[in-house]
This record gives C-alpha cells, sequence and structure tokens, in this order.
C-alpha cells in the first residue's frame, strides 16, 4: 500500500489508457484528471477544495461522474486484477472469491445511505467488498448500515459472476453471507 500520492508513471498510464477516448482534442488532459481523481481519493479533499495547480473541480468532477456512470472504473478494475493475476502466475479469473462486509461511521450532516447497524453500534453505511484469495478487489457494494449483508450480497451477485467468470467455484463467506448461498446453488458451478 503506498503511503503517499505519486502521479501515474509512464508504464502504469500505458496500460490503462486505451480505457479512455484519447483522439478528441480536450480542453484537458485525461492523464491529468486521473491523477487528480487519485490525489482526491489519496488525501480526502473536497472537491472545491482542489488545489490551484490541477484542473478545476467541475471538470475533474464531470468526468468523474462520466466514467463511473458508464462503468470505466469497474472496467479498468477487472483488467488490472486479471494482469495482475497472469503476473503472479495465476489464471485471469479466480476460481474463489471472498465476501465480507464492513461499517463504517458517517458525519452527523451525511444523511443519504444512512442507517443503524445495531449489532457494531454503528450509525452510518455498510459496504461489502468481493475479494479473490490474494486480496484483489472485485465487487464493492454500498448501503444503509441497517441492511442485512446476506440479503443486501442478492443484488451483486451478477456482477460477482460477470466479472469472476466461468472459473468460479466457490465464493467463501461469514455467517451473514449464508443466506446468498441458497440464491448462488442456482447459479451453475458455484457451491
Amino acid at each position: 500500500m503506498t503511503k503517499q500520492f505519486s502521479k501515474l508513471t509512464d508504464p502504469q498510464w500505458a496500460v490503462i489508457s486505451p480505457f479512455f477516448n484519447l483522439k478528441r482534442k480536450r480542453k484537458h488532459d485525461l492523464r491529468q484528471i486521473i491523477n487528480t481523481i487519485l490525489w482526491l481519493l489519496r488525501t480526502g479533499c473536497q472537491w472545491r477544495n482542489l488545489p490551484e495547480e490541477w484542473p478545476h473541480w467541475q471538470a475533474v468532477y464531470y468526468y468523474f461522474e462520466c466514467w463511473k456512470q458508464d462503468g470505466t472504473f469497474e472496467r479498468i478494475n477487472a483488467a488490472l486484477n486479471q494482469l495482475d493475476r497472469r503476473q503472479a502466475g495465476k489464471e485471469a479469473h479466480p476460481s474463489v472469491l471472498c465476501i465480507d462486509a464492513q461499517s463504517v461511521k458517517l458525519h452527523p450532516m451525511i444523511c443519504e445511505y444512512r442507517g443503524m447497524d445495531t449489532n457494531k453500534r454503528v450509525n452510518g453505511r455498510k459496504r461489502e467488498f468481493v475479494v479473490d484469495t490474494q486480496g484483489r478487489l472485485w465487487v464493492v457494494a454500498v448501503h444503509r448500515a441497517n441492511e442485512a449483508e446476506g440479503p443486501a450480497a442478492i443484488s451483486f451477485i451478477g456482477d460477482i459472476l460477470w466479472r469472476a467468470g466461468e472459473r468460479l467455484e466457490k465464493v467463501y463467506g461469514d455467517q451473514a453471507a449464508s443466506a446468498v448461498r441458497i440464491q448462488w446453488r442456482f447459479c451453475p458451478g458455484i457451491g
């Protein structure tokens, strides 16, 4: 895990640049936009408080929203996961995935998607992660903390199957995910 933000290197940009339309002329360089988004993620800065060295926050936010809506970030994540797995000497798609959730406390001013997880005494949101055996993130979903993990995970079974491919044999989870196993049994090849 990186401790400090660093801009994309040339090899890193070469890997992700095919996911963007670079042929069109733009006012802002897309590599600079990506670097700004990565800086925001690393520092936790608010959009409106971007330093002047970066492009205007509205331009960065515009691209961020477009890429979020059209699935660009998901496609990049899946491609990087597959590339990293191949470099580690594994098949591109995992045969085993793990699912778990984490409750996150929210600031009192945030009202959207908020709920009380009574088991963990957290007022906020719950994020569910699906990772492979080496910790690569394949799917994530965020919902109210008062929603149960098992039924909430049912909503992204299709995402799990789409990203994992035909190799998927098992999905491990804690007791909260046991309700989902019933749904997965209806999917061929998953135990």
